[in-house]
């Protein structure tokens, strides 16, 4: 048998080997290639951003909310507290697809249209790595099915937050003022810096006038975090440093009583402390319950607020402008005695005619008071008087004198939005009508009608320096300033302004006097009201009209419809000799002074200088 022989060629293994060695080659280098570009495109090129990618999937900065301070009245009754409350946040770069969370969370957890509008506002407002709350105030239910379903969120998640109550809900609102989310046009103004971490800010009343009192300063913690943004420790922090706390001017409870007396009628009341100008009521009714605004109120809910014929949301203390009324006519009696004007006596037939007109003025009793001096003028609020008084003085001098008072201007209270009301003269009318001014116009300005407007709290802080026989405090709700829970309040100092000084002091007391007379006398139109007080009192009783009356035609109440009725009006300070307090009472369309607003104010006098309601 055969055998058959073979023989390698070592030449192609050769060849062939080469060839396989040198396509690995290329391959490795190849890799190498790509490999060491891929190091170079992250380690050189793209050093700076993954440096920044780790930094931050390691150590984040937390902003820390401070907590905003207290509020309470000046006997420490809390009026403006934080609750503990949970909140849904979302935190927008650990977040994939927006509208599909959202979409998936609205089937675990009541969330309606107005929380994603609002939560789409925010979230063009917040940096990405910021948390945007969607809710406010979850309940036990909501926090644990959430809880289940955690782990179907990253970027989501449920946090403890303390947010703003008020516990005595509307009696307060017009003072305290509430807060409410930032919106745009509050980014721009504030330190940003110092609110990263606040969500809320104050809107109105004391809230906002003193909001960066209130506010505090914000905190940071530097923070190890897992990948899905969950701290597992803190490594650093810095403590926010909590809001202080105020303590209003305020009596709470003569604040309840005020609303309580006013009853159905709408209007105001404020009471003022003359030496030191403390505010110690304002209110303003009917209010509102401010404690939905804070978390957001629902579309329906506030346009029903404000669409309301009783105005709730609008605060009659700082805003409303009315006539003044005879309330005016202690003023107008000092500027006649100063001009040496007053020291007449004026026959009163019920009316008042100028030289050359046909048109009466009426006073408000027909068949008229009589021989009549000043005294007697305010004691039984006699209109012709003021009438001739006004004719005598001339509107301008009449501006000039009322001004030193505060009328037409603003107080310069620690609270935003007071309007200034209106004190007319002929350059006003002038400047702001383009017409000349009349006569007529002079004569009812004399007795508070025409184009003249106060605030209550203008007359109130008149009446208060009247008692002073001159001097001025600027108004202030806010009474001491307190650092943490356990510091010591420190005292507001109350601020002087320019005073009223009269060419004869002994002015003051004649028009005092009369004013008290208006309270104690047999005819004084306040005699009811001043009925057996224990202390005495000086007061003054007005009726503003609402709408006029033709010449041939009797006002009757009944026969006019209830908004069109005249406003009830009473200023007031006591004890009249040694003044503790200075109020002004507007009940709109209530008829006249002496009927409503004397009755009550008599009644918060009362409570104030005795302890008890008569």
């Amino acid at each position: 048998m055969s055998r058959h022989l073979t023989i390698k060629d070592h030449a192609h293994e050769t060849r062939l080997f080469t060839q396989r060695a040198v396509i690995a080659f290329v391959v490795v280098v190849l890799v190498l290639i790509g490999l060491v570009s891929r190091l170079v495109y992250l380690q050189v090129l793209n050093h700076e951003h993954y440096e920044t990618l780790s930094q931050k999937n390691r150590v984040k900065i937390v902003s820390v909310p401070p907590t905003r301070g207290l509020i309470y009245d000046r006997n420490g009754i809390l009026l403006a507290e934080n609750i503990p409350s949970f909140s849904l946040e979302l935190t927008p770069e650990q977040i994939v697809n927006m509208e599909d969370t959202l979409s998936a969370l609205r089937k675990i957890i009541t969330i309606n249209d107005e929380d994603i509008e609002h939560f789409q506002r925010l979230l063009k407002q917040k940096r990405r790595f910021d948390s945007v709350p969607l809710r406010y105030r979850l309940n036990d239910e909501e926090v644990a099915r959430f809880a289940v379903n955690r782990h179907r969120f990253p970027g989501v998640d449920i946090q403890a937050r303390l947010i703003r109550y008020y516990p005595r809900g509307k009696l307060g609102v017009h003072v305290i003022g509430y807060v409410s989310r930032i919106d745009e046009k509050e980014l721009r103004r504030i330190d940003n810096a110092n609110y990263s971490a606040t969500t809320h800010i104050g809107k109105l009343g004391v809230e906002r006038a003193y909001e960066d009192i209130l506010h505090g300063q914000v905190g940071y913690l530097e923070a190890e975090v897992n990948a899905q943004g969950r701290t597992l420790r803190v490594l650093n922090e810095t403590p926010a440093i909590p809001g202080k706390n105020l303590y209003l001017n305020i009596d709470f409870e003569m604040q309840a009583l005020a609303d309580h007396l006013l009853g159905k009628y709408r209007g105001s009341v404020v009471a003022i402390v003359p030496k030191t100008g403390e505010v110690i009521t304002l209110l303003s009714k009917p209010g509102y319950d401010p404690n939905p605004f804070v978390t957001g109120i629902d579309n329906k809910s506030y346009q029903t607020l404000r669409t309301s014929k009783d105005k709730p949301l609008f605060n009659r203390s700082l805003l409303g402008q009315y006539p003044p009324g005879s309330t005016i006519k202690p003023f107008m009696g000092l500027a006649g005695l100063e001009a040496g004007l007053a020291r007449h006596s004026t026959f009163c037939p019920g009316w008042y005619e100028l030289q050359g007109e046909d048109h009466r003025y009426r006073d408000w009793k027909k068949t008229g008071h009589g021989e009549t001096d000043l005294d007697k003028a305010i004691v039984e609020s006699c209109d012709v008087y003021f009438y001739e008084l006004a004719h005598r003085l001339k509107i301008d001098r009449m501006h000039s004198f009322m001004s030193r008072f505060g009328f037409g201007q603003k107080t310069g209270i620690d609270l935003v939005g007071e309007l200034a009301g209106l004190m007319p003269s002929s350059e006003w009318k002038r400047r702001e009508r383009q017409q000349v001014w009349y006569p007529g116009e002079t004569l009812i300005t004399g007795i508070g009608q025409g184009f003249t407007l106060t605030t209550p709290l203008q007359l109130a802080s008149a009446a208060a320096t009247l008692a002073m026989h001159g001097q001025r405090m600027q108004p202030s709700v806010l009474h001491a300033l307190q650092a943490g829970n356990d510091g010591e309040p420190v005292l507001h100092q109350a601020k002087r302004l320019e005073p009223v000084v009269l060419k004869n002091p002994a002015h003051w007391h004649s028009v005092i006097h009369s004013m008290t007379r208006v309270m104690h006398s047999a005819r004084g139109t306040g005699r009811a009201s001043g009925a057996g007080a224990t202390y005495e009192i000086a007061g003054k009783t007005g009726t503003a009209q609402v709408f006029g009356i033709a010449q041939d035609e009797e006002y009757e109440a009944d026969e006019i419809a209830e908004r069109l009725r005249d406003h009830s009006l009473f200023i007031a300070f006591a004890p009249a000799e040694k003044p503790e307090i200075a109020i002004a009472v507007i009940a709109e369309n209530a008829g006249g002074g002496s009927t409503t607003a004397a009755p009550l104010a008599r009644k918060l006098l009362d409570y104030y200088l005795t302890g008890k309601e008569q």
